[in-house]
């Protein structure tokens, strides 16, 4: 009894030391928030500008960037919206002289990148200085450092100018290897998203999709290089067809560069333009702590509408998969976001809708129920659509029924097809691991779905009836919405994948443009010239994401850095599960595009 009372004691004093270490930590975080964003900006200072970590659509409300010197979140993100923010206040900022862009990865997608770079080029209107440097080049980041006014790669570095591939992950062989059968339902000649689980190549439909849409791709690309760099864009081609470029020496013989130098020749050019001593340290101010010092939108950009003053316009933020439910920061869930389209529409503050649409699809049914909620307030008050690096299949399902769509040249667009797959795993459960079932039921149909067996020739009847049911609603909203026929939207649906120049070409999409292009068109239709932003749905306060997104980002942080570079497959590995619940409206496939 005595040992058992200790245990107790010990047990007690345990709970009590953890709840003041959480205390303590959480009063850290906020008074390290608070301190961050109110650091001022020296006057003569330089915008340091690297991306090395994925870029949401808006900076995450994440309570454990404090925490980073812990290991909790050394991959500190900062939101397109925040990034596009500062760069334009940074143009009229007497403490800004200039931009430093350097080493950068570019995690994200093309439309992303589009957007950050013509965020620069404007900012170059006012007469102050972008400087590039690294020590490699990838594509991605060449195309966005191509717009400074000097380009410079250390005299050792690498430069990455050969071209874009995609390529496909084929699960075939491993389900075979189990004894897996992924049994498929789909409408589309080119909805694609399938065949990794039935084929082990690609299909000629899929090819010639693929083949169209990432040479729209490299031609944006190339187009935007050629007119930064003033290099002929067949001279371009040309370059990176043949390789012509494989060491530092050979980038700045093609004009791609300004110069060969290293870190410190640099810096000490920084500080010249700056006119700073050269024994002394540059004054510069990083990204993310410049976005914590206000943003340079038409009025305040909030979380709270209902606070805000009268002419508002709501930006709605859809990014991610679409599930049903509540989801989360990485996907759409159908009951949040229709929940924040309805608040917006009976919000008479509110005078118009931004939809910003940045999605490769998912669960057809929760695409649906956006979309309701999308034609609905539509009636009351004008919707304008803004596409990221992805609006396909139902992101394309919840976007068609705006007033307006933009998007990107290099916008992944499209994909207007659904698809079912249900695993038959009767193999594997039999020949792998022994086991069989047997049971009584009391419907002939009671045990459709069922994975220990293979579909009957009259149940995939039936669910192919639900599929193509499926997809004639899905054209069907997609003809009212774009005002073109039902027949016309099957021709260029059928699953197939269009970039943002393809898609305007063809109707299903109204402008090439960005976020703000989108906004001025609202404010427009609205007849709105005085404005606040605010932006949906309203993010976790601070003490509830650090109580319910602990043990998810523990667990995603240990992920990744078990697994490095193939958390990628992971990701995929269990797309798969959610696939096989319930028919799905989403781009053909995981692309990887380099």
């Amino acid at each position: 009894m005595k040992q058992f009372f200790k245990f107790v004691l010990a047990t007690i004093v345990g709970v009590f030391l953890v709840s003041i270490i959480m205390l303590i930590i959480v009063v850290g975080i906020v008074v390290s928030a608070s301190s961050d964003s109110d650091k001022p900006v020296d006057d003569n200072s330089i915008l340091n500008i690297s991306f090395k970590n994925a870029i949401p659509e808006r900076t995450p409300n994440n309570p454990f960037a404090a925490l980073s010197a812990f290991g909790f979140d050394e991959n500190k993100s900062i939101g397109l919206n925040d990034i596009l923010a500062s760069i334009k206040k940074a143009k009229t900022d007497d403490h800004i002289k200039g931009i430093y862009l350097h080493d950068s990865y570019m995690m994200g997608g093309q439309a992303t990148t589009e957007e950050i770079r013509n965020a620069l080029i404007n900012f170059k209107t006012s007469k102050k200085f972008i400087i590039a440097y690294s020590e490699v080049y990838t594509q991605s980041f060449y195309y966005l450092a191509s717009v400074a006014d000097k380009v410079y790669i250390n005299p050792k570095g690498i430069f990455d100018f050969s071209g874009m591939s995609s390529q496909i992950t084929f699960f075939k062989g491993a389900l075979d290897k189990l004894g897996i059968e992924a049994q498929i339902i789909k409408v589309g000649t080119y909805k694609s998203a399938v065949e990794p689980y039935f084929l082990d190549k690609m299909s000629d439909a899929n090819r010639q999709q693929v083949t169209a849409y990432l040479g729209s791709l490299y031609n944006q690309f190339l187009t935007g290089i050629s007119s930064s760099r003033n290099v002929n864009k067949d001279s371009l081609y040309h370059i990176a067809n043949e390789l012509k470029i494989r060491q530092s020496e050979d980038a700045l013989k093609y004009k791609l560069v300004d110069g060969l130098k290293y870190k410190d020749e640099v810096l000490d050019e920084l500080k010249k333009l700056t006119k700073t001593d050269l024994k002394k340290d540059l004054k510069t101010v990083d990204l993310d702590e410049y976005a914590k010092n206000g943003d340079d939108q038409d009025g305040k950009t909030t979380d709270d509408g209902n606070k805000g003053p009268d002419n508002q316009i709501a930006m709605i933020y859809a990014s991610g998969e679409i599930t049903g439910g509540n989801g989360d920061d990485n996907t759409i869930g159908s009951d949040k976001i229709s929940a924040a389209i309805r608040n917006v529409r009976l919000n008479d503050k509110v005078k118009a809708v931004v939809l910003r649409v940045n999605s490769p699809g998912g669960s057809s049914l929760a695409s649906d129920v956006i979309w309701r909620e999308v034609s609905l307030t539509k009636k009351v008050k004008p919707v304008i659509v803004s596409m990221g690096d992805y609006a396909a299949s139902g992101g394309y399902y919840i976007a068609c029924a705006a007033d307006s769509i933009f998007a990107e040249p290099n916008t992944i667009t499209g994909s207007i097809g659904i698809f079912a797959i249900l695993p038959n795993m009767q193999k594997f459960f039999n020949d792998k691991l022994g086991l069989t079932f047997d049971g009584v039921k009391t419907g002939k149909y009671a045990d459709l779905g069922d994975v220990s067996r293979p579909l009957t020739p009259e149940e995939r009847a039936i669910l192919q009836a639900q599929v193509n049911q499926g997809y004639n609603d899905f054209t069907q909203a997609v003809a009212t919405g774009r005002k073109k026929s039902q027949e016309y939207i099957n021709s260029i649906g059928q699953g197939r994948v269009w970039t943002g120049e393809q898609a305007i070409k063809i109707g299903l999409v109204d402008r090439l443009g960005n976020i703000n292009d989108a906004i001025a068109s609202a404010a427009k239709k609205a007849k709105l010239k005085n404005y606040n932003i605010v932006a949906y749905p309203e993010q976790k306060s601070l003490f509830k994401s650090f109580g319910s997104d602990i043990q998810s980002r523990i667990s995603t942080h240990f992920a990744k850095a078990e697994l490095g570079d193939n958390y990628v497959y992971y990701q995929q590995l269990k797309g798969i599960q959610q696939m096989m619940r319930t028919p799905q409206a989403r781009m053909p496939f995981i692309a990887e595009i380099r």
